[in-house]
């Protein structure tokens, strides 16, 4: 076996230091792949033939290139050489290992997991072929660490028996290549260099793997934490989706003493809508809702559920805001000439009812798979009464909406009008709020 030696000085050569001793006494410029071709025709060891071109004067000692030089003599003398020429190992074996890899491509004709367990089956025994032909110290046992990580990563949780049984048997492959393949039983007698590299390229893969792979999985976790937190979002307000979080367990029920509804409905649409067909009724009503989305977020109101053409939200529920009724207020006043230019846009006539009432409350989430966050009360049903009975394209409040807003909004009178269940009701409708400096005027009296 030939032992290789690092040729020349140490700090002699490093790249741009040989370049300026090689210029300096006329030396040609001699690459690696020179001494190798050189070394193969003459059946010269690598490190024999660079030193006999340096003897020459044809090569100035370069540490950088007589490493390369030497570290892959060293790989081909104690890896290669035996593992192709040895009894112990032979062809045979390293053809096959080539051959379930060079195969794997096809397994997933069998189904979706045949080419994973192939290469994970070439994986080990490759490991195990090399610890016993290099012994132990070689570390390349250290590789079997990996598949505990990459098994879930490959197979996924729904094939947990499968990555439990991978998982065992790498550990008792690492365990047994320990324990049946000490230094003094290795079938080839490797250099203490080449372990020693060898050992930390194992240790390093291993780490680098095993990293990559719980990175990866505290990634997709985050990122399907923060979809369900978004979808969560979208669902419920945002105060109850941050107790529910907090106290998954927790049922939600909250009274409130005080908090504003609105209900909006789209005055014909149901007719409209058999004209119209499913594609432009879907286009038309996604637009509503979606605007109408925007305003509440704008304003701080929360929306609560759409019914068909119906829209409810409310505000001051979830969330305590001493200025609920007037953000309910603003909101309801920009709805009707937002849908007069949707209807205008989509060559559609289209009028919104508005109701808003204000008073105490109920709230809570219900159901447990399609759960949702829900509104009830007087106050409610008053507020979709109100929305019911109103005029197109007006919003209509009660008395105590029209006193509590006070002289920030103008209101027109429209008198007592007969609600169903709950009797005749003095009413106002809302139409606009009230300028700095603007007059009280007839239309609030």
């Amino acid at each position: 076996m030939v032992r290789v030696v690092f040729i020349g000085p140490p700090g002699v050569g490093k790249g741009t230091q040989a370049q300026r001793l090689a210029a300096a006494h006329g030396i040609a410029k001699i690459s690696t792949g020179d001494v190798l071709r050189e070394a193969v025709r003459n059946n010269t060891p690598l490190g024999r033939q660079a030193k006999t071109f340096m003897d020459a004067g044809s090569l100035v000692p370069d540490d950088v290139v007589i490493g390369m030089l030497a570290g892959l003599e060293i790989f081909i003398n104690t890896v290669m050489e035996p593992l192709l020429y040895s009894k112990s190992a032979g062809v045979s074996q390293v053809a096959l290992l080539v051959a379930v890899a060079l195969l794997s491509p096809l397994a997933h004709r069998l189904n979706d997991i045949a080419a994973a367990l192939l290469l994970a089956a070439a994986e080990f025994a490759a490991l195990f072929f090399f610890v016993r032909e290099l012994g132990h110290n070689s570390g390349i046992q250290i590789n079997y660490i990996i598949v505990a990580a990459v098994a879930f990563a490959i197979y996924g949780m729904s094939r947990v028996r499968i990555v439990a049984a991978v998982t065992a048997i790498g550990l008792a492959l690492h365990v047994a290549a320990w324990f049946l393949f000490p230094p003094e039983h290795a079938q080839i007698a490797p250099d203490p260099l080449l372990l020693a590299n060898l050992y930390v390229s194992s240790a390093a893969t291993t780490f680098c793997i095993i990293a990559l792979v719980v990175g990866y999985a505290f990634t997709v976790a985050d990122r399907a934490r923060a979809e369900a937190d978004s979808l969560l979002i979208n669902i419920l307000p945002e105060a109850i989706a941050e107790r529910l979080k907090a106290r998954p367990g927790e049922k939600v029920a909250d009274s409130v003493a005080d908090a504003s509804v609105l209900f909006s409905d789209l005055v014909g649409f149901t007719e409209l809508a058999h004209r119209l067909g499913a594609a432009r009724t879907v286009a038309l009503l996604d637009q509503v809702v979606t605007e109408f989305d925007r305003l509440a977020a704008a304003h701080g109101v929360e929306k609560i559920k759409t019914i068909g053409d119906g829209y409810m939200a409310v505000a001051g529920v979830s969330r305590p805001q001493a200025d609920h009724l007037p953000r309910l207020a603003r909101m309801a006043l920009l709805l009707p000439d937002l849908v007069a230019r949707l209807s205008t846009a989509h060559g559609v006539n289209l009028k919104i009812r508005v109701g808003i009432a204000g008073g105490p409350v109920m709230a809570g989430v219900i159901g447990a798979d399609k759960f949702s966050y829900d509104v009830w009360g007087e106050t409610v049903n008053l507020a979709s009464r109100l929305e019911s009975h109103g005029l197109p394209g007006e919003i209509q409040v009660s008395a105590a909406v029209r006193e509590a807003l006070g002289d920030g909004f103008v209101f027109e009178s429209r008198g007592p009008i007969e609600v169903k269940g709950i009797g005749r009701l003095e009413t106002w409708l809302l139409k606009k709020e009230r300028g700095a400096g603007e007059s009280k005027g007839a239309a609030s009296a």
